[in-house]
């Protein structure tokens, strides 16, 4: 009984001790590389991702004692996204409750890669920092404003991070997104390798939105950007689903069917051959870069083989092995 009295007293003094050194910890101020630092916290980061950014940012927090902050002070799922200033001395305790407020140098809004440009605009219509100058203004009507040379608006937009300070026009965002597009497509473009399929730098951008959408793997991007171009060259169907899907619209629950494969579009690759005739997504950088400069392979043919990568084939025959081994189950 004793000992039992004795090894309870010294839990209780150890986590005595522990609450004071994290109590220490919390009100410490912090020294950062420079007398004040900006850093941008994303859109729907978890605070482990939040603590990250921060000391990416050079804002030395502890991501263990950082996380068990949000929880003490319950503030997990109030931290802000934005740009955040941070001046040398700042405790975590502030940093918390900067973050908590949303207490921000400027705003941000966030355009992820493979996005539609419907998606998009719903993102910008759903921030309250912005002021909605387009809200209701036709697609034709909007690219006019940001000075664009056609009226489809669909993959004309660099996915990236915009600051912005508090009550700017959405049509400041869409102009530079607009503006950062066609210099990544010009400098892709300037660098592309000879021989290309491509009549124009749109055609190009066409191809990075069905690479985008078509694989999530960085090092698979130039391989799948192959098997498209060899099949253009062959003049073969480019039967990629994610066109098809673009071109269902509202009509795609998330499943699709042989008849849908069957049923043509403008954007239907099983049925139509060639590019579609816009691009079916919002591509990134490396999308650009890998439709321009393809991996070297005579492929014409990719599987998903279930595990988020896929089995390239030079002929039907091994193809056809390769759905009935990674799709059909078949050995």
């Amino acid at each position: 009984m004793y000992f039992i009295k004795r090894l309870f007293v010294l839990l209780i003094v150890a986590a005595l001790a522990a609450g004071g050194a994290f109590y220490n910890w919390a009100q410490a101020p912090l020294q950062l590389g420079k007398p004040t630092l900006d850093v941008t916290i994303k859109p729907y980061s978890s605070v482990r991702s939040v603590a990250t950014q921060l000391r990416s940012g050079g804002v030395p927090v502890h991501p263990l004692l950082f996380n068990l902050l949000a929880r003490v002070l319950d503030v997990g799922t109030k931290l802000k996204s934005g740009n955040y200033e941070f001046a040398t001395g700042i405790t975590p305790v502030e940093v918390m409750d900067k973050l908590a407020r949303g207490d921000v140098n400027q705003y941000v809004v966030t355009i992820i890669e493979g996005w539609t440009f419907k998606k998009m605009r719903s993102e910008i219509d759903a921030n309250p920092a912005l002021r909605h100058d387009t809200a209701g203004l036709p697609d034709a009507d909007l690219m006019q404003l940001v000075g664009a040379d056609r009226a489809e608006a669909e993959g004309m937009f660099f996915p990236d991070t915009y600051l912005f300070p508090k009550g700017t026009s959405d049509v400041d965002i869409y102009k530079r997104a607009y503006r950062l597009m066609q210099k990544r497509l010009d400098e892709a473009w300037a660098s592309r390798a000879p021989g290309l399929p491509y009549a124009t730098p749109y055609e190009a951008l066409i191809m990075a939105s069905l690479v985008e959408k078509e694989t999530g793997q960085a090092v698979e991007r130039g391989q799948v950007a192959a098997v498209f171009v060899n099949r253009l060259r062959k003049r073969m169907l480019l039967q990629t689903d994610p066109t098809v899907i673009y071109g269902m619209g509202d009509l795609y629950t998330g499943r699709l069917r042989k008849r849908d494969l069957q049923t043509d579009t403008p954007y239907n690759t099983y049925t139509r051959a060639g590019l579609p005739p816009t691009p079916i997504a919002l591509p990134g950088v490396a999308s650009l870069a890998a439709s321009l400069n393809p991996a070297p392979t005579d492929a014409l043919y990719f599987v998903a083989r279930g595990d988020g990568t896929s089995h390239f084939s030079t002929n039907l025959q091994e193809h056809n092995r390769a759905v009935d081994k990674y799709q059909r189950g078949e050995q």
